[in-house]
């Protein structure tokens, strides 16, 4: 489970350039309009917090809708192969200390990493005991374990498990559950695009989830939940879009090797795409596991997924970000946000306005029929 040879973070190394170049470095890398956030001095030992707030013009005619998200990126406490009551135990003993914490900086709207009651093992292909973590959306454990929380915190939770569908022939799902600020079970979303690639073998677990786009109305905005791989689907976020959220949540477990270019610009791409705000949750730290598995390439088998890279992050509709958080400590990522941000930039840049639904929805319409023909224009002989 070390982290050895991995740097901390780009922010990290940026530090070190000279105060007027690193000013210009983070305004072409970040953007502008975010800034550290003011909160009460929070110490929660073994989770870094760091805070952060995106300016917005103040309306005439709208008061401000601010809303404050917290973001955890985690290991996992204990050995993969610990028994599953003591590593539940000691993720819940994690999440109870970092909503403690969150709650101490007012945040509204706590997301946790995708299946954050588990090791991420299905790299391994192997049945036991990885299924037995799977749970009731609704009446499991951890749900009734967070409706407490929520409820004392007057806190919106997201919680990524791995489902067991006890009404539907036990089959299981990747999905992120939405509890709401006063306990109650709002909804759940399965995840819509699962990954075969490399050491992902998740269709080993579960397929491609069967909830469409929900977007959940909660007493601080419109929210919804783009899970992991769906994030390389940008019609994925669309829909969401579309659907009216205002902030889509990114729960995910993703490794360096595999996908590191590309963490920092999906979530931020959609979030300028569809005018929303994103919010990019990676685990953090390498889990070993006790019997090694192949990744089907023709390279010695391993027992590690590789380094999970953490450095979550909060993107704007204008295309501003904050820094991400550490690549290989626990972190509690902070953000103030005020969603009048959304419109305001849909009037900026009229992206809704001009977008053309129609066109693609028919060109899309015809692309997926079996006669369909590229539409190509060669040179006549």
């Amino acid at each position: 489970m070390g982290d050895k040879q991995e740097i901390e973070s780009l922010e990290k190394i940026l530090s070190k350039l000279d105060v007027n170049d690193l000013e210009s470095v983070n305004k072409i890398l970040y953007g502008t309009g975010c800034s550290k956030l003011d909160i009460p001095d929070i110490q929660a030992g073994d989770i870094e917090v760091q805070a952060y707030k995106f300016s917005c013009p103040k309306e005439q005619t709208r008061l401000p809708r601010i809303v404050r998200v917290g973001l955890l990126q985690n290991k996992t406490p204990l050995e993969t192969w610990a028994p599953i009551q003591q590593q539940r135990q000691a993720l819940y003993d994690l999440a109870v200390k970092a909503i403690e914490s969150a709650t101490k900086a007012s945040v509204n709207i706590f997301c946790f990493q995708e299946a954050w009651t588990m090791p991420f093992a299905f790299c391994t292909r192997e049945k036991v005991p990885w299924c037995e973590y799977a749970e009731d959306a609704e009446k499991g454990p951890t749900t009734k374990f967070l409706q407490s929380l929520a409820s004392r915190n007057n806190m919106v939770i997201i919680s990524p498990i791995l489902e067991r569908d006890g009404d539907h022939n036990d089959v299981l799902w990747n999905t992120a559950v939405v509890i709401d600020n006063h306990g109650y079970y709002l909804g759940k979303h399965r995840k819509n695009h699962i990954p075969r690639v490399g050491d992902f073998n998740e269709s080993t677990y579960y397929m491609e989830g069967n909830t469409g786009h929900p977007v959940f109305e909660t007493e601080f905005g419109k929210i919804a939940v783009n899970i992991c791989y769906g994030r390389h689907h940008p019609l994925n976020w669309l829909m969401f879009g579309i659907n009216g959220a205002e902030i889509v949540f990114n729960p995910s477990a993703t490794t360096g090797e595999l996908s590191e270019p590309l963490w920092g610009i999906e979530a931020r791409n959609a979030a300028i795409a569809n005018s929303y705000f994103t919010c990019a949750i990676n685990r953090v730290g390498t889990e070993t596991f006790q019997n090694e598995f192949s990744s089907g390439n023709g390279k010695p088998a391993h027992k590690d997924f590789g380094h999970f890279y953490g450095a979550s992050y909060v993107a704007a509709p204008n295309g501003s970000r904050t820094p991400g958080l550490s690549r290989i400590k626990n972190g509690l990522l902070i953000c103030e946000v005020d969603l009048n941000l959304g419109r305001q930039t849909k009037d900026f840049w009229g992206i809704q306005m001009t977008q053309r639904l129609d066109l693609y929805a028919r060109s899309i319409s015809n692309a997926v029929q079996p006669n369909y023909k590229p539409q190509i224009i060669r040179k006549s002989q």
